[in-house]
């Protein structure tokens, strides 16, 4: 059903011009009405219309007062016989368009696959194209169920043409190694040298297309596993040099939802190539979740110590009211002394007591507080972390010499790595990045290392 035209669509598409007026003007009666609503939408739409039904009642009242007919008169046109047919004739000669011909399909199809199909695998982006295509070279458009096919066809073959092209691009041993990742126990097996050792295929297949698990030690371990694993297929980096990343993207959605006997039944070149873009695409996302993951856990550390140490000095001290006061009386008092001793001049004006919390106070928010925070993160990243963040520091390229000796150490050689990267660095102490809870919210439980920094908080607070 046609919707109807607010009156700049009407002056726009369906105002006859004198080239088309001069057409109009050796008709008569409903051929004359008939004849204009068919050429008027022929120019704007590239094909006729498939019925009455098509053309907008406010467009049929237009056309008609432009003509001289009344709108009433389009009832009595014939839209199936010999007169409409005769139109068209008239208008495609009038207008350059010829009837899509079965080579004009062909070559079509072949200028899709060619310009189009094997960068774009949207269908209806495809069909525009098409359509876009047909108006260049005036060719009328095809019936819709004509265009569904050629559309289908040059998908296909632009798939064809690329899955053949990256298919080519494999070595042998790297083709061996990609079949065993589908391999059953029943499958022929390839020479040894071909793949990984020691493993099973689908077992692998199935650990690297796993999500990460939440922010610890053995999910840093287990990624740096699946990297291991996708490296050591050994995928050539310039295996998509010049497929468009899209294409790459959807082969990677295929290979990731796929069985592994969904993919056996592909025919060699597509399993080869889906596989390809799966390693392809995962060694990247792998690499970049291990990255946020030495940053969460970075903070972590961080913020672990921060509460360990905050609760034990909390244990040690209150807070001293109206310090400020006692400290001038005290140094009022020691500056009047003389040789007098202490005893008799400071203890009257601040009791020992007193100067034992005013000490305890100072050690829990001064220098001592954080010589004693790195301390405990030293520790922590010594005796429990530091053999991942060793291992993911090395995979995501930070130079060893600059991570092997302490916590800090290892945080500032993943700060360069890091903006090497153009990722935001890390930053210790009390200071943390403000985007450091985006790789919790995304690898596990929603800020959670925010929590710790929160209970140290409300710790010192609530003293």
């Amino acid at each position: 059903m046609a919707r109807d035209l607010d009156q700049d669509e009407l002056i726009d598409r369906w105002t006859l011009v004198d080239d088309e007026l001069a057409l109009v003007a050796g008709k008569r009666g409903p051929t004359r009405l008939g004849f204009a609503l068919l050429l008027r939408f022929y120019t704007e739409k590239g094909r006729f219309p498939r019925g009455r039904s098509e053309i907008p009642d406010g467009a049929v009242e237009y056309v008609a007062r432009q003509v001289g007919v009344a709108a009433s008169e389009l009832a009595f046109y014939d839209w199936s016989g010999r007169t409409i047919k005769a139109n068209r004739v008239q208008i495609r000669r009038a207008l350059g368009y010829r009837e899509c011909s079965v080579a004009d399909a062909d070559k079509l199809t072949e200028w899709l696959v060619a310009n189009v199909t094997q960068t774009q695998r949207s269908a209806e982006r495809v069909r525009e194209e098409l359509l876009a295509r047909c108006r260049e070279e005036r060719i009328e458009q095809p019936t819709g169920g004509r265009v569904d096919r050629i559309v289908r066809s040059a998908l296909h073959r632009g798939e064809e043409r690329l899955v053949a092209k990256v298919s080519a691009r494999l070595p042998e041993t790297i083709r061996g190694r990609l079949f065993a990742l589908v391999a059953t126990a029943t499958d022929d097996e390839p020479d040894r040298d071909d793949v990984v050792e020691d493993v099973d295929g689908p077992a692998v297949l199935a650990a690297i297309r796993s999500e990460p698990g939440n922010v610890s030690l053995n999910t840093m371990l287990t990624e740096i596993g699946k990297l291991e694993a996708v490296r050591a297929v050994g995928l050539p980096g310039s295996v998509f040099a010049d497929i468009a990343p899209k294409v790459v993207a959807a082969w990677r959605a295929r290979a990731a939802v796929e069985a592994p006997s969904h993919l056996r039944s592909h025919p060699p070149e597509v399993r080869l190539t889906l596989l390809a873009a799966l390693l392809y695409c995962r060694e990247r996302e792998i690499t970049d979740t291990l990255v946020e993951l030495l940053i969460s856990t970075v903070h972590r550390i961080n913020a672990r110590a921060e509460v360990k140490v905050t609760r034990e000095l909390i244990k040690e001290f209150q807070r001293v009211t109206g310090k400020e006061n006692l400290l001038f009386r005290l140094a009022e008092a020691t500056v009047d002394a003389g040789d007098r001793l202490v005893r008799e001049v400071v203890f009257p004006v601040a009791p020992q007591p007193v100067l034992r919390e005013l000490v305890a106070e100072f050690k829990a928010s001064g220098p001592t507080y954080q010589r004693t925070v790195k301390a405990t993160l030293r520790a922590s990243y010594t005796n429990h972390y530091r053999v991942g963040v060793d291992q993911a520091a090395r995979r995501v390229g930070v130079p060893q010499q600059q991570h092997h000796a302490s916590a800090r150490a290892g945080c500032l050689g993943i700060d360069q790595a890091l903006r090497q990267r153009g990722e935001p660095a890390v930053l210790l102490g009390r200071r943390a990045h403000p985007g450091a809870s985006r790789p919790e919210r995304r690898l596990g439980r929603p800020g959670a290392h925010d929590g710790h920094a929160r209970a140290a908080a409300g710790g010192a607070d609530g003293q």
